[in-house]
Parts: structure tokens; sequence; C-alpha cells
């Protein structure tokens, strides 16, 4: 019986606990049931909150007995990156400088879930400060893919990723500077979105490059994203960057028919690096997008080179604003990794970092301006390459180090400097049992579109219904 309601959907818990055909406690138990079990091989949680948990789950059960139901995530356990602030409770940030750090406020985007009625299970591991894309942790220990725990989890949201995909939970948060969310849902078989930058409020949780870092979620489907997404969505008092819009109806437009919009297949750039087996996959994605009606467009991108570059200068000299004073006084206390990562960011000179501010607005319009008045989505991989192993990648601050965060990189870091949305979506598995994903890219503010054209191909596909074999 577990296993069936851990293998649901967040949306089918959702309306099963509304129905009384489940009890939150019923679920919190197996999601922590499956947590302790798991933890051995995983280690995808820092910190487990079970009797917390329980308790907020018998709080919730009792309030829908009496009429109360919070809202669309009454009584569902989620657990989060452990770099979501909440008042009073520890956040580590996946850190041993901030191992017993008390937050004094709330994350309004976990806030906001948690009102909605989701109850929190635990904080997640995850790269040191959400830097790196692999997974591993000296400080908390590596964590794992529930694929083959041989594998990277990918990073930084690398708990959330392993959870979700291992049935834990059924959704968490993660954050995106340059790929953290969009590169755990691919090597982990989920659903994951980087929002345009202002969709959702950054309150509240540890910033790594304060222009380029985004909230959102994954999740074992679009659907499961798009609530997730609208709940947390709109503008917040407590971060003056977000945006005013009026926030869309995300799942009322899922099922809205996407014949004849166009899709946008690279030329170049996207697919340099892209070993044939991924590329394949990507043929196949595109084939069933073909089969609803899609049409598929070539497009010619500008160069990409350039809006990485760029967010490799922004995001040095974002994260050394904030980690100086610990760099010069606590600097073993760092991987290594992470320290070299950072430290070339204390030499960069303020014109640098200030040009490299200046030029995005031009490089947003030139893309959207070159590739959205020509398709209505880019799709491209997810990820270029098979996921690697944990033991591959194990490089700290070797010299192979830089070439391979650019690699596991390629696809998603100049989003983030462009500010643009993407959505990351399973579509199948390489020869070595690891999942593959693509990628939806959009114009800002088109969430809507990105989860209808996911949700179009989750509904001819079963990518995201597999389970990886894990005995608990």
């Amino acid at each position: 019986m577990s296993a069936e309601i851990l293998n649901a959907s967040l949306v089918e818990t959702a309306e099963a606990i509304r129905r009384k055909d489940l009890s939150s406690v019923e679920v919190v138990r197996a999601s922590i049931a499956r947590a302790e079990a798991l933890q051995p091989k995983l280690n995808c949680f820092i910190q487990l909150l079970g009797d917390e948990a329980l308790a907020d789950a018998e709080r919730a059960d009792a309030e829908l007995a009496r009429g109360k139901i919070r809202g669309p995530l009454h009584g569902v356990p989620l657990a989060h990156k452990d770099m979501y602030y909440r008042a009073g409770k520890r956040s580590t940030c996946g850190t041993k400088i901030r191992k017993d750090y008390i937050a004094d406020h709330d994350s309004t985007a976990l806030k906001r879930l948690l009102d909605a009625g989701s109850i929190y299970l635990g904080g997640l591991n995850m790269a040191e400060f959400a830097t790196g894309p692999t997974g591993h942790n000296e400080h908390w220990g590596d964590n794992h893919n529930p694929w083959n725990p041989d594998f990277i989890a990918g990073g930084s949201s690398s708990g959330t990723g392993s959870a979700v995909a291992a049935r834990i939970v059924y959704g968490g948060l993660g954050s995106d500077t340059g790929g953290s969310i969009r590169i755990p849902s691919s090597v982990n078989g989920l659903v994951g979105l980087k929002p345009t930058n202002g969709l959702v409020s950054r309150h509240g949780l540890m910033s790594l490059s304060h222009t380029m870092d985004t909230v959102g979620s994954l999740t074992r489907t679009v659907h499961d994203n798009a609530r997730l997404t609208g709940i947390m969505a709109g503008h917040d008092a407590l971060d003056p960057t977000t945006s005013h819009r009026a926030v869309p109806d995300y799942e009322a437009g899922l099922n809205a028919p996407v014949k004849g919009l166009r899709l946008g297949v690279p030329k170049n750039y996207f697919y340099d690096v892209t070993t044939p087996e991924v590329e394949k996959l990507q043929q196949d994605c595109l084939a069933v997008f073909r089969d609803l009606g899609v049409e598929i467009v070539e497009v010619d991108v500008p160069d990409m080179h350039v809006p990485t570059h760029m967010s490799n200068i922004v995001f040095v000299a974002e994260a050394v604003a904030i980690h100086e004073k610990w760099l010069r006084e606590r600097p073993e206390d760092y991987q290594a990794q992470v320290r070299s990562r950072y430290e070339p960011g204390i030499y960069m000179p303020a014109g640098k970092y200030l040009r490299a501010l200046d030029m995005r607005a031009k490089l947003l319009r030139d893309f959207t301006e070159t590739v959205f008045s020509k398709v209505d989505v880019l799709h491209t991989p997810g990820l270029s390459m098979p996921v690697p192993s944990l033991a591959d990648t194990d490089m700290a601050a070797g010299q192979g180090m830089p070439e391979m965060v650019a690699r596991l990189s390629w696809t998603t870091r100049s989003n983030n400097y462009l500010g643009i949305p993407s959505l990351a979506v399973p579509c199948g598995f390489t020869a070595n049992g690891l999942p593959a994903g693509f990628q939806l890219m959009g114009r800002p503010f088109s969430e809507a579109r990105l989860f209808q054209m996911g949700h179009a191909y989750q509904g001819v596909t079963d990518w995201h219904t597999r389970v990886p074999e894990m005995s608990a």
C-alpha cells in the first residue's frame, strides 16, 4: 500500500486526501518510512523531521474533518533544498560554515507552499552553498542517484532530485542559478522549472548570485510543477525584484491544444557537444511532438558562448560579494571546488562586472527577436551526455573541474543570465540505465506555454511514470 501511495502524483495525492480516500497521516508515515529506509543509500536528507511532519499531518487531518481546507496542497508531504529559511529553524545551506545557522525570517516561496497546506518533511542535501552540478558534498556526504547510486544526482539541488525521483516525497524546492534545478531534473527523470527572473520571490533563501538566482520546484509531472509554480508565483513586497504581473492559471491551460504551435530546434551551439545517444533521444522526442501536430522548425540561435561567458563574470562577482569575509577568514572550511570557483571574484574589476550587467538587455533582446520571432518554444537537450558517475566527476578543484562544470551546464547556464524560463522534462533512458531529458525554453513569462507543451508530451508518453527499482 505504501508504494501505491507514494507512486501517485502530487496532484492525485492532494485530491485523494481532499476526498478523504487517504489521510495525511497515512501519506506522511509512508514518506517517512521510505526516507528512513533509503537515506543510507541515497543520503538525500540533511535533516529529516519526521516527528514534526507527523504532528503537522495530524493537524491537517483534524482540520479536514472540521471542513477546513488550507489549500491545494492540504496534507501533502514535500521536502526542500536546505537553504530555504524558516524562522527559528536550522538551515545549513549544505555547508559546515552554516551547519548551526538559525533563520530569523521565513522564505516567501516556502511559506506560500506551507500556507497552501503542504507538510514539511525535512531539509534536503545539496551542493555546498548551491555551487556545483554533481551532488558531491564533503560536509554532509555525497548525494546518490536512485536509478543507480554510483551515479550523480545532479546539482546543486541534488537532494531534491534524488528524494522526488525515489518516491520519498511528491515534489520539492530547488534553486537555479546556472542549471541547478534542470540538471538534477534531467539526471533523475523529473520535471523541473527554472522560472523567469522575477516570477517567484527569492526572499528568505541563501543567495548565490542575486541577479541570476531563481526559485523553482522539481516534480514528477508537468501538472504537479504547474500547481506548485502557481502557488509560489506573484509579487512579494519583501522582494522588490518580483514582477507585478498577474499570475496565469497554469493548471487551467495545460490541456490547450498544441497542434499548430512551432517548436524550434537549434542548428548551432546546443548540439555542439551532445553525444549521438542523447541526440537520438532528442530526435525521438521531436517525433512525438510532430505526431501531436506541432510544427518542427530549425532555427539559428545567437552565439550562446557570449551570454554563457557573461554569466560566469556575473556569477563570480556576485558570489564573492557574499563570501569574501568567509573566504578570507575560513577558506579551509570550503570544499576545494567551491572555493576555487569563488576566489576569482575577489580580483574581478568592477567595470567588467558592470559591463556584463549592461549587456544583458541587448543579449536578451537579440535572443528573443532571433528565436521567438520564428518559433513559440525552443527545444534543446537537457544534458548533453549520458549521466556520469560520481567517481568520474569527483575532481575537487583539479584540472578537469572547469571543463566538467561547463559540460554539465552547457545547455542551461546562458538562460539564467538572460532571465528566460526553461522547463526540463524526461524523455527516456541511455544505455547506462540513467534518465535523459529535454529542455523547453520560452520568452520571459511564457511558463504557461512551456507547461502546455510539456504536459502534451507527457500525455502520450510514460517516461515520467517509471520508478527506480530501489529496495527499501
